[in-house]
Formats: C-alpha cells, structure tokens, sequence
C-alpha cells in the first residue's frame, strides 16, 4: 500500500511540472481548438499555446487541418504564452511575425531579386529587405548575379520601422551549419586518418587543405614528398583535390598536420640495397648547414657532405664555393647508417683521380692540400676522411723559415706516404723525401745531359782514324 501512494504522487508531481520551451525549439502538439484569429494547441505540459490561423491556411486560402491533427510547429515567444510559427521557416507573413523571427534568432526565407549597390535586395514577407555581399555566402569567389532568383533562408540581422527595414545575413546560417558539420568532423579526424580535401591556398612553408565544413589542415613542405620540394606549387595548386593522411591534432589549438608523402613507399626501405661505402654517387646540393652540406642523391634520400670532407681552402666558409645549393656534383659515400637514416658523403672533383683507400700505403706518392698548421708539423687534407701529418722535420723547410708563408693553407703539396696505422687514420707523411727524390733525378738528368754533351777524347779519335785507313 506504501508502495501505490509514492506512485500516486510522483505521478500527481509529473502531473502538475510545467515543460520549459525555448524560442526556436521544434515541438509537436495536437490542435485542441480553432478560433477566428487563433488555434490552440495541447504541447505538453500545463498549458496550451496558441498558433495564428493564418499559419494554417493552404494555397486556396482553406484551414488544412482539424482539431484532432497533430502538427509541427516552432516557438516563437514564450512571454505571456508559448507561441507557435508553422510558417516562419518558409518564409513570414506579417510583421509581427517577423519580429518574432528577429528576437528568436529564427531564419526566415526570401528571395533574392536584384544585386544592388554593396549587396542584395531580397524580398521576404512581402518585404523588401538587403543582404550584404559579405553576408549572402561563407566564399566570396562566386559572381554576385548567380544568386538573383535564388530561394534562401536568412537570418534578420536588423529590423526597423515596424519591419519596412530589414537587414538579412545567410551567412550566418551557413557558418552555423558550418560549425556543426565541422564539429562531427573533427571528431572522425584521427592520426593515421586517410581524406580527401582541396588545396585552398599556398604558403612558403606548404599548402592549406580543406577537409570539408571549413576545416582546413596544413600539408607541410617537408610533408608533401619524399624528395626534397623548394616550393608548394611544385607539386599542387589551389582547388586541386589530393589524398592525404592525418599526422597529428592538436586538441588545444585545433590544428591538423597532413602529409602526402606517407602515403608513398619510403625510399630509405632499401638504401642498404642501393648504396655502399665507397660508391661514387651522383647528387645535387639542396642546402648548406654550418656543419656542411646535404646532398640529394636520390629521390628522397639525402646524403650529408660534412665540411671536413672537402678540400680546405684558407677561408672559413671556402667549402661552400666547391659546393653551391643547385649545383650536381660526383661524391663517394663514406658511409651508410639505414637505421638513423644517414649517409656521409665526400666530394670527388671533376677531373682528378679519387684517392682510393688503397692507394695511401706506405711508399705511395700524393698531392694533397695543406689543412693547417700545428707546432709539431702541417696537417694535408687527401681524400674525404683521410687526412696525413707531415712532421716538422719532414717538411723540408730550413729551420727558422716561415713555414705558414712556405706552406699557406689551401695550397697543393706532393708528399710521399712513410708509414700509416692499421686503420689507416694515421698516416705520416714527408714533404722532404719528395724534395730528395726530385733533387736526385734532377742530378741524374744533369749527369746524363753532360755525358751526351762532352766531345770524344783525342786517342779514341786516333783509332777512328786508323781504322779507317787500314793499319
């Protein structure tokens, strides 16, 4: 019995709460009376709201429902009573209605007319009312005349003079609608995600991309391909629509990154296969660092040219004259390292002989360049990672001479190779066994010059003689 009486009164309290309705709420009620002016009509709750009769009339001008019909209908106001609007969203029809409209945020349907100055002229309830050009789309790319005889729904921005001035704006339901459509789709945009979406501008730094709803994502320069892009319009251009992949969303800002390229096989899945340490390679010089130079040797696979690699020149930044950004060159690879996706390379110069590895061996003579000077001797560059140490006492330079003025940095010296370690990164070198060996055939070659140039002696000449007349 307890039980039935707290039943009893939670339905006697359901019965007696009043449901709260909010201007420009959809509701669904049954008409329950039809006056001269007025409809009623039973929403729910305690009380009944009333719907103008006029909003019930069908082309003919007749009632085209009856008490007993439910209808559709939209609020309107809810000051003094709830009132409805069957009409309102198709276009109003009287002032008041309008109003009602305007207070409620309710769109109202017009019919563009004409363009005029700064806008449109739009005809709604019966009324003459302007939109904006700024306010009659969220794009501003389309030509104004293709909207005149289009029916649209419009919100009232402004309305004066008993509704005679009416200002419209369509582009505030647009972007309403926007922001809804945009804000599902955000919630389907996950890393990993592939799109479809329009290129709608470019940058330096990379494309927008529009991925429907007016969200945009940024395709990144670095992200459009695997081989290195200067520019965006390269390779896409406004209202182009590509694939792309979602890296990453920013939840605090919004941001999306996209990438084209990772939809591509990545080029550096087989560069053990391609490249080994010793391979002259062909490449082209993208950009310099302060620590060298990066190297495109293949589609996406870059090569890094460290600055101790090339030929010292006396200057700090001398290096980059030999390799200029744009410039194709031929470079040995030093190095290969797949896993952290780094190749080292030296330059060969065009020309010359590449100093292979197994040429600097004790008793080897080479042309290198002079590095730079230490107190205990004179640093050569040779090759690309191979540099030697020719001691002060195999410089051949007189003692107490300026062996900086003798040897300048940057200029070329021939050394012979006296002894190098089993890693080959220590290699000695002497300036002086050079100097000897040229010295000696220089003597050798005087010595034969005089033998052919001295006239034969006198008795060999006699026996000449001698054997020539018979005795």
């Amino acid at each position: 019995m307890a039980d039935q009486d707290e039943d009893f009164a939670r339905m006697f309290e359901g019965s007696l709460r009043v449901q709260r309705f909010e201007d420009g709420q959809t509701v669904t009620g049954t008409i329950v009376a039809i006056r001269s002016d007025v409809a009623f009509v039973d929403v729910g709750g305690k009380g009944e709201a009333t719907i103008e009769v006029t909003e019930l009339l069908d082309d003919n001008g007749e009632i085209d429902v009856a008490v007993g019909d439910r209808i559709e209908a939209v609020v309107v106001g809810t000051a003094g009573g709830i009132r409805l609007s069957r009409r309102l969203a198709r276009g109003a029809a009287s002032a008041r209605q309008l109003e009602d409209a305007f207070r409620s945020g309710l769109p109202v349907e017009g019919r563009v007319e004409r363009v005029i100055k700064g806008g449109f002229e739009v005809k709604v309830a019966g009324r003459r009312g302007f939109c904006p050009i700024s306010q009659i789309d969220v794009a501003r790319e389309v030509e104004p005349s293709l909207h005149v005889g289009r029916v649209y729904a419009f919100r009232i921005l402004e309305i004066r003079d008993a509704g005679k001035s009416v200002v419209l704006s369509r582009r505030a339901l647009l972007e309403e609608e926007q922001a809804v459509r945009a804000e599902e789709l955000r919630r389907s945009i996950l890393p990993g995600t592939v799109l479809t979406g329009r290129v709608t501008s470019l940058r330096d730094y990379g494309a927008f991309v529009d991925l429907g709803a007016g969200v945009q994502g940024l395709l990144h320069v670095s992200e459009i391909g695997w081989a290195r892009v200067a520019e965006p319009s390269q390779m896409v251009r406004p209202g182009e629509e590509i694939r792309v992949q979602v890296l990453s969303v920013d939840e605090s800002t919004g941001k999306i990154a996209l990438s084209t390229k990772r939809l591509e096989p990545d080029p550096w899945t087989h560069v053990a296969e391609r490249f080994a340490e010793g391979q002259v390679v062909h490449g082209t010089v993208t950009r310099h660092t302060e620590f060298g130079a990066f190297v495109e040797i293949a589609p996406g696979i870059e090569g890094l040219a460290h600055l101790s690699a090339f030929p010292p020149t006396g200057r700090a930044d001398g290096w980059k004259l030999a390799a200029p950004v744009g410039s194709s060159a031929s470079f040995e690879i030093l190095g290969v390292d797949p896993d952290r996706r780094r190749i080292g390379l030296g330059p060969v110069p065009e020309g010359s002989v590449r100093a292979e590895r197994t040429a600097i061996a004790p008793g080897a003579r080479i042309t290198g360049t002079v590095e730079r000077h230490e107190s205990y001797g004179v640093f050569v560059f040779l090759a690309p990672g191979r540099t030697g140490l020719i001691p002060l006492e195999e410089t051949g330079v007189v003692r107490g001479a300026d062996l900086v003025r003798e040897l300048p940095v940057g200029s070329k010296v021939e050394v012979a190779v006296l002894e190098t370690d089993p890693t080959g990164r220590r290699i000695r070198l002497s300036r002086k066994a050079v100097l000897a060996a040229a010295e000696k055939a220089e003597l050798q070659d005087y010595a034969e010059r005089a033998d052919a140039e001295r006239p034969e002696a006198f008795g060999s000449l006699a026996d000449k003689l001698r054997k020539a007349l018979g005795r």
